[in-house]
């Protein structure tokens, strides 16, 4: 074969279009395939109710690498504003301040849940958990009140199934305060100051977009509503098969399509027990709905968390609130989102049904009952990566067929089965394009160091 390009990156998300716009700036000549027309994937944005709104509540964490930040900051200018958070959780029927406070938690935290946390605070040497699960890790780690009235419920909506049945690297990898001690750090943290976060002035995909924009500036070529259907392996190279009859033929592949996808779709086929292990694991699926309303605010907060068992809605946020922008008068939308997997009940009902759902939640937690004027719903196929009590070995398996690939590379959330956020995935491009070498080489022993930091990335809520 005869290679078009040094290197074809699979998926315009955050990893893919940051990775192929620092390669590209190295001097790689790069080509990105992306199925949709615009980049940004799960993190981008479009317009709903002629506002910018994103798959989801999407903020840019401060605990980004201060390089990635500036590199940011240099091509977004003031447009990437610094925000406060100012969230709400929903708790034994009252609403809690999110970040936690310690003068907010005084005012509104039940006295008899404060009274059993403590207990359990004092008590958390004791405690070991007896089996890798989430609900073992979280119990002992936090105790056993706020396990039964936070993270089982919480748990139950977000992944579908009973705690006990997922492993205890799901709680490792989503819970940052995961003992009594850094749950205390990090109200103190909250008492001493704002937290904040970065957004970008249009919605959070602006990111996505101006890196794609840079990307084509330093020479890479995209390829919208584009979807990758094959990918052959050869001595020489890696031929990338198109769903328009094309063949995309290039030195090294970096994919950042989900993992289990690229397993199937990949000649010579891996072996029955690759294939096998990829058919065990699953994502979970998100539907985002959106309500726009006649009104210039919904509330005063950014998002809400709702852990309880009362309404399928895990989150409601209400994009308007994440900036300062142009956004118009005496009108806003809210997004809430309902965990589900592909074609359950939640995932097939209406719009309109799912709409009522939504507004039968939020009423019930005493919150203002939204009259929307129109609904629109998006459906993510691929929202979470389930880590299932055993998925370890299967995933592990998966993961050795796939580095040992010549010239193939993945990485991004969905590449590695990982549950991350957005300057997570700018951490993995920007780790992949500095081990590309100037001959077109690659520094396996520099993305391995890579790979074993990513494996100590923790979920910022």
């Amino acid at each position: 074969m005869q290679p078009t390009s040094d290197l074809a990156v699979l998926g315009a998300g955050p990893a893919g279009v940051a990775a192929a716009w620092r390669a590209a700036r190295k001097g790689a000549s790069v080509e990105v395939v992306e199925r949709a027309p615009v980049p940004g994937g799960a993190a981008g944005s479009f317009t709903v109710g002629g506002m910018r709104v994103d798959h989801g509540s999407h903020r840019l964490h401060g605990s980004i690498e201060p390089a990635i930040l500036a590199e940011l900051r240099a091509l977004m200018g003031p447009d990437l504003q610094e925000r406060r958070r100012n969230g709400r959780i929903r708790l034994g029927g009252r609403w809690i301040a999110f970040p936690l406070r310690t003068g907010d938690l005084l005012r509104h935290l039940p006295p008899a849940f404060a009274a059993r946390a403590a207990a359990d605070a004092l008590t958390a040497p004791l405690r070991r958990p007896r089996h890798n699960t989430f609900e073992d890790v979280v119990r002992a780690g936090l105790g056993p009140t706020m396990w039964r009235r936070f993270y089982e419920p919480y748990a139950r909506k977000i992944w579908g199934m009973a705690p006990s049945s997922l492993s205890g690297e799901q709680a490792r990898r989503r819970i940052t305060a995961d003992s009594p001690l850094k749950m205390v750090a990090r109200v103190i943290a909250g008492s001493s100051g704002p937290a904040t976060f970065f957004y970008p002035r249009t919605g959070f995909g602006t990111i996505t977009e101006c890196l794609a924009e840079a990307a084509a500036g330093a020479g890479a070529r995209f390829r919208y509503s584009t979807a990758v259907e094959g990918l052959r392996i050869r001595d020489d190279g890696v031929e990338v098969a198109l769903d328009d009859g094309s063949v995309v033929p290039s030195r090294r592949v970096w994919s950042t399509l989900p993992l289990t996808l690229l397993a199937r779709m990949t000649d010579p086929a891996p072996p029955r027990a690759v294939l096998d292990a990829a058919a065990a694991l699953r994502f979970r699926a998100m539907v985002l709905v959106y309500l726009v309303l006649d009104l210039d605010r919904w509330t005063a907060y950014d998002a809400h968390y709702l852990p309880e068992p009362t309404t399928p809605v895990t989150r409601v946020s209400e994009p308007k609130n994440y900036r300062d922008g142009n956004d118009p008068a005496g009108r806003t939308v809210l997004c809430a989102e309902i965990p589900c997997d592909p074609g359950d009940d939640v995932w097939a009902t209406s719009d309109h049904g799912l709409a009522a759902v939504v507004a039968e939640g939020l009423e019930a937690q005493g919150l203002p009952p939204p009259r929307p004027v129109n609904v629109v719903v998006r459906r993510l196929s691929h929202a979470y990566p389930v880590y299932t009590a055993d998925y370890e070995r299967h995933f592990g398996t998966l993961d050795a067929w796939a580095t040992q690939q010549p010239r193939v590379l993945t990485f991004g959330r969905q590449g590695l089965f990982a549950h991350d956020n957005t300057h997570h995935a700018f951490a993995m491009a920007w780790a992949a394009a500095d081990a590309l070498q100037p001959d077109g080489g690659f520094d396996d022993r520099a993305w391995t160091a890579a790979r074993e930091r990513f494996a100590a990335h923790v979920v910022d809520d």
